[in-house]
């Protein structure tokens, strides 16, 4: 009995440790800000389009605006290196940016509401890409915010912070949206969730700005380009100064990142783009295996992916921010891997009997609870990766490759479904996972090492209670 009430108390001084700081509440209400435009220039956009009567060809190029989050690794060394007139003096980078791309979706929403989508579809389109292109403006501020503001131990725990803040944005956005439209308005609507913005406005203005040399690093490598453009490329000393500037703040993340890390960088990017590819290619087939080949009925398959899978999401995030504090990032990250890779397998396993709601049910939980620790740990260990002169772009470049080799297999899994059925997917699916856990498991082994070559970024100034 002893044993089991210390054990209990040293969970719960675990818990406390890990989430009572005041970062993990400012990223939640920054998640909800992230999360909130999302669905609103994608499906609930796409809703809106169709219940006003747009063509069903003109909705599909308006999926166009996603493209828009993919490719924010080009102007993330914007964010990093520029310094916003005035807003940078009164509230500092990280959050004179968020701040600013807050102001973007707030017009762009508010433009949307007022726009009549059958009459000027390419002025709706126009301030969607605004909406769009703000709202993954916001999402490079705000991760890099995330990592500076806090000691690399607490990231998980800020990661899954963001992650119920974006989740619950992804319910208002969605489900909350259509419920307004359908008893008031679109424009109603749209108006509402401009309104909401003001929740990320408060809390970037009420909270700390980080204590981080965004600076050093790139400063340097900019004077050197300068002064070698200056000697040997004949220029005006302004033409050399702006080469050096786009040197250090296009090339600066890359040399950063590969002379930091050497021999070891290949295989950095490597587990990096494999280690969603288990979950990613999987993800693709769930809904069609659902409701077509298990033939749940779409509110069966609402309540327990939806509703239920959301907080297994959410309990799986926030046990993985106990657990990074607790075993480290990298135990954690091939438990995830090892997590992921088995709960595909007991999709395969499902699909040998017939349908039944409890055991869809524990499946599921199994799944998002994997996937919610997982994406906590990756999302830390990326984090404590990042260098403070580069933390934006070099985030954003992680963040495009950890998905984009899976969504691109994903493309895939329906031959492979037609080809070899449901049950035999998963098994493949489940082995994707396999070189993710191989090199899981070379991080561990060469642990010592890596963090020997990590980034030393400036703790805080601020308290971490």
């Amino acid at each position: 009995m002893t044993i089991k009430a210390s054990s209990l108390a040293s969970w719960y001084r675990d818990i406390v440790d890990t989430y009572a700081h005041w970062q993990v509440v400012v990223l939640l209400f920054l998640g909800f800000s992230a999360g909130l435009p999302f669905l609103l220039v994608f499906s609930t956009l796409n809703a809106r389009l169709a219940d006003v009567g747009v063509e069903t060809a003109t909705i599909g190029f308006f999926s166009w605006l996603g493209i828009t989050y993919s490719i924010k690794v080009f102007w993330a060394p914007v964010v990093d290196r520029l310094s916003l007139p005035l807003l940078d003096r009164w509230l500092g980078k990280r959050r004179s940016w968020m701040l600013l791309a807050q102001a973007g979706i707030a017009t762009g929403l508010v433009l949307m509401a007022r726009t009549d989508a059958t009459v000027a579809p390419v002025t709706m389109a126009l301030f969607g890409l605004l909406v769009a292109f703000s709202s993954a403006t916001q999402d490079v501020a705000i991760d890099a915010y995330r990592i500076e503001i806090a000691p690399e131990r607490l990231q998980a725990a800020l990661a899954a912070a963001y992650i119920f803040g974006y989740r619950v944005a992804l319910l208002v956005a969605g489900a909350g949206a259509l419920y307004l439209a359908e008893f008031w308005s679109w424009q109603v609507s749209y108006e509402v969730m401009a309104l909401l913005v003001g929740i990320g406005v408060v809390t970037v203005l009420i909270s700390r700005e980080p204590s981080v040399n965004h600076h050093g690093v790139a400063a340097d490598l900019s004077e050197r380009v300068e002064a070698e453009v200056q000697r040997y490329g004949h220029l005006s000393p302004r033409l050399a100064r702006l080469a050096g500037w786009f040197s250090a703040a296009v090339a600066g993340p890359f040399v950063d990142f590969f002379h930091r890390y050497r021999r070891f960088s290949i295989l950095i990017l490597l587990l990096v783009s494999v280690y969603r590819i288990c979950d990613l290619s999987m993800g693709v087939m769930a809904n069609p295996f659902y409701l077509n080949f298990m033939e749940f009925t779409k509110t069966e398959v609402a309540d327990i992916t939806k509703i239920f899978g959301f907080f297994m999401t959410i309990l799986g995030s926030a046990i993985g921010g106990v657990l990074v504090v607790r075993y480290g990032v990298r135990r954690i990250l091939l438990t995830g891997a090892v997590l992921t890779a088995l709960s595909n397998l007991l999709f395969a396993l499902i699909a040998q009997y017939p349908p039944n709601l409890t055991s869809l049910a524990l499946v599921v939980s199994a799944d998002n609870l994997s996937g919610g620790m997982a994406n906590v740990a990756l999302i830390a260990w990326l984090s404590s990766m990042t260098s403070a002169a580069f933390t934006a772009t070099q985030y954003a470049l992680f963040s495009s490759l950890m998905t984009l080799p899976g969504k691109f297999i994903g493309g895939f899994s329906g031959l492979l479904v037609e080809g070899f059925g449901y049950a035999e997917f998963f098994v493949i699916s489940a082995f994707m996972g396999i070189p993710a856990i191989v090199l899981c498991l070379w991080a561990i082994r060469r642990g010592p090492e890596l963090d020997a070559m990590a980034p030393q970024a400036e703790a805080p100034a601020s308290d971490t209670r």
